[in-house]
């Protein structure tokens, strides 16, 4: 089973390679290879969010985000999306756009595609930490029965209790980083706005349908949000989100996965500032063995019997949201990211391994556990 997860992922992987090597030699393949490297290794905590709210879709939307989510992801964020900005920020159509992107031209000098999409990450970097840190947030100011760092979650569980009161702090958070860092002040403060808009629609949308004649169980698997505790039908079992509930389940993990690629996207131009060879090795390595790597986690119940592992990765997005808004006026480099996202997730799952341990040495096994 494990083989079938990953076994396209690695086919399209070699094809990418493969076009790589034909369209820029034996350095073409090297930059794809690295560029897919440096995407896995800055998206564990991605796939696993990603995986907390896939295991509550039906197969139908767990197969159209492997399918329709891998093409959004691909061509999307690591192609066009880096084309529209260059567009939106130099005023340029489509076709010039391309043709920039195509010159290949040194990201330090003014005027190249590399410099411009550089010179926008200021917005891009308050969009997605704004987002990030929305989801961050209110999972942190959540009552869980499972808590991981106790001796903190708990006191910020009982704050949580205040309406709105990651709206507040996420705002404060964008108006000090934007008078504080930001060379355009008020392009951040509108991009960073966007995010918690975003966010609170998206996250919002899966309860709109709640009583829409739906199947009940099934929206309200929705109704939990995003970044919710999965709920349970009267057997016990996962509640399965369908239809419009699945839809909106899924919009929030495209909306999500794009918030995490914003730091492999600009981060990839201190490799190459080579569109194709971002969209493969990105793309189509990258995103797809994050994706692979997110059914994976789903299909072995791997966050049933590693509780912390979810704890891990939404302390990993509160850094990286941080991370990205630090970067709008200061360079973080991609490293940094990628070692803090590994040092909570690793963290997390050996704080699992260790309670799994002990709850067998009391003679309880760990998945019947749930407090």
């Amino acid at each position: 089973m494990s083989a079938r997860i990953f076994l396209w992922s690695f086919i399209l992987s070699i094809v990418a390679l493969v076009v790589a090597f034909f369209y820029g030699g034996w350095s073409g393949l090297a930059l794809c290879l690295i560029l897919g490297i440096l995407e896995v290794s800055l998206s564990f905590d991605n796939a696993v969010v990603n995986a907390t709210v896939l295991e509550r879709m039906s197969e139908f939307w767990q197969k159209i985000f492997l399918t329709v989510g891998i093409v959004i992801a691909v061509f999307g964020m690591r192609l066009v999306f880096p084309l529209l900005i260059v567009e939106f920020t130099a005023g340029l159509n489509p076709v010039e756009a391309f043709r920039l992107a195509m010159e290949k031209g040194d990201p330090e000098v003014p005027g190249t595609y590399g410099y411009l999409l550089n010179e926008a990450h200021p917005q891009i970097a308050a969009f997605g930490g704004m987002f990030l840190l929305m989801l961050f947030l209110n999972y942190i100011f959540e009552e869980r029965e499972i808590t991981w760092l106790s001796w903190l979650e708990r006191p910020l569980a009982r704050i949580g209790k205040l309406d709105q009161l990651s709206v507040v702090i996420a705002g404060v958070l964008l108006v000090v980083f934007a008078e504080t860092m930001a060379p355009n002040p008020e392009a951040v403060l509108i991009s960073g706005v966007l995010g918690i808009i975003t966010y609170i629609a998206v996250n919002g949308l899966g309860t709109l349908f709640e009583g829409s004649g739906a199947d009940e169980d099934a929206i309200e698997g929705a109704a939990a949000g995003a970044d919710g505790a999965p709920k349970k039908s009267g057997n016990g079992q996962l509640v399965k989100a369908v239809g419009k509930a699945g839809f909106f389940l899924f919009l929030y993990l495209e909306v999500l996965d794009a918030s995490f690629s914003f730091d492999g996207v600009i981060g990839a131009f201190a490799i190459t500032s080579d569109p194709i060879l971002i969209a493969l090795g990105l793309g189509v390595i990258g995103a797809l063995f994050v994706r692979s790597l997110t059914i994976y986690l789903v299909r072995k119940g791997t966050l049933s019997e590693y509780v912390f592992l979810e704890h891990g990765a939404h302390w990993a997005i509160g850094a990286l949201a941080v991370i990205l808004l630090i970067s709008i006026g200061v360079h973080v480099n991609e490293i940094i990211t990628g070692l803090v996202g590994v040092a909570f997730i690793g963290a997390a799952f050996i704080s699992s391994i260790v309670r799994n341990r002990n709850l067998r040495a009391q003679g309880v096994e760990p998945e019947h556990i749930h407090a």
